[in-house]
């Protein structure tokens, strides 16, 4: 490994209170092209639904629109929740998507719903669909892949597109999977740390080389935000820490203004619950988070890391963007 590795990003399209998801979204493009001038990787975004504070439920079609906007950075899905679609219809939008962007494109895939059940029954899904998901991973790669020209379903666009295909996950079930298939783990840790190093030892153990990958390629997911000053920087995280409760409350709303107080707004339970779910999260300046990084990557080795920051503030995210350089930790394209 060398002593950088690659950087990218994860966005859910943020709507923060008291702003339009049309608004949400230029904030997700100008965040995209900051990426991009930074030098970062890639530029993924997760599907969603049901959820008024992030503006990606339809994943693809965001993307089409980042990928007319930018023109460098890899674009793609982390993750598309295949449960709630026909293998056929992503491979026909990603494909469209290929077609349009050429091979910037990535799809990640989830396992879970990424909803809960009224959502997954207005999706006309069932949750019983997500034993499927080996098999549909299959099929989709299928559609994606160089074989099919003698089937009597093809994909079009789709068809010998051979998107790299990438298998996320926070247990071992997608590790295994991962390995099985000899497909890119990305492991969701920003939010679900605690099967990390076994996880991630799993899917190498058991990695079998294939057409897609010789070796395996881990990728693991963060939060991050730098600021000038750890108190800057912890300010603006209490955004994420306030939408996590949220979230574990079943409250609905969009992303909240940061605050000076978090112990007015969640029990000392909802803090450690918080604390432990965002538990991979560097927070503060780059002196601060520089040394704490350091021994994240020397501890799990990840060939990549896609840093998240989902905060109220704009201003706070692009800065954030533009410390990275000074970390001197990443392999960033000029």
């Amino acid at each position: 490994m060398s002593n950088t590795i690659p950087l990218s990003f994860l966005d859910l399209a943020p709507v923060p209170e008291g702003k339009t998801i049309a608004e949400g979204i230029a904030q997700t493009v100008e965040t995209a092209q900051q990426a991009e001038k930074f030098g970062l990787n890639r530029f993924w975004m997760a599907e969603h639904h049901n959820m008024p504070g992030i503006a990606s439920a339809a994943t693809s079609v965001l993307l089409s629109h980042i990928g007319s906007q930018t023109k460098r950075i890899r674009i793609g899905a982390g993750g598309v929740m295949l449960p709630n679609h026909a293998p056929l219809v992503i491979a026909e939008q990603f494909g469209t998507l290929q077609a349009l962007y050429g091979d910037r494109i990535d799809l990640g895939l989830g396992r879970a719903p990424g909803t809960d059940g009224a959502t997954f029954q207005a999706l006309r899904r069932q949750m019983k669909d997500a034993e499927r998901f080996p098999q549909d991973v299959q099929e989709l790669m299928y559609f994606l892949g160089n074989d099919t020209e003698d089937s009597p379903v093809q994909a079009f666009p789709g068809a010998n597109s051979n998107i790299p295909v990438w298998i996320l996950g926070s247990s071992l079930f997608g590790a295994t999977l991962a390995a099985h298939f000899g497909l890119p783990y990305v492991f969701a840790s920003h939010f679900a740390p605690q099967m990390l190093a076994q996880a991630i030892s799993t899917y190498r153990e058991q990695f079998k080389p294939s057409a897609y990958l010789d070796e395996p390629y881990v990728m693991l997911a963060a939060n991050l935000l730098l600021a000038d000053d750890d108190a800057t920087a912890h300010y603006h995280f209490t955004s994420a820490q306030q939408s996590f409760v949220r979230l574990r409350r079943g409250e609905r709303g969009q992303m909240p203004k940061p605050t000076h107080d978090m112990d007015s707004i969640w029990s000392s339970a909802e803090k450690m619950m918080v604390d432990n779910a965002l538990s991979v999260s560097f927070i503060g300046s780059v002196q601060t988070v520089k040394p704490k990084l350091e021994a994240f990557i020397a501890t799990h080795q990840p060939d990549e890391l896609i840093v998240t920051a989902n905060v109220y503030d704009q201003a706070a995210r692009l800065r954030s963007l533009e410390l990275t350089s000074q970390l001197k930790l990443f392999t960033l394209q000029s």
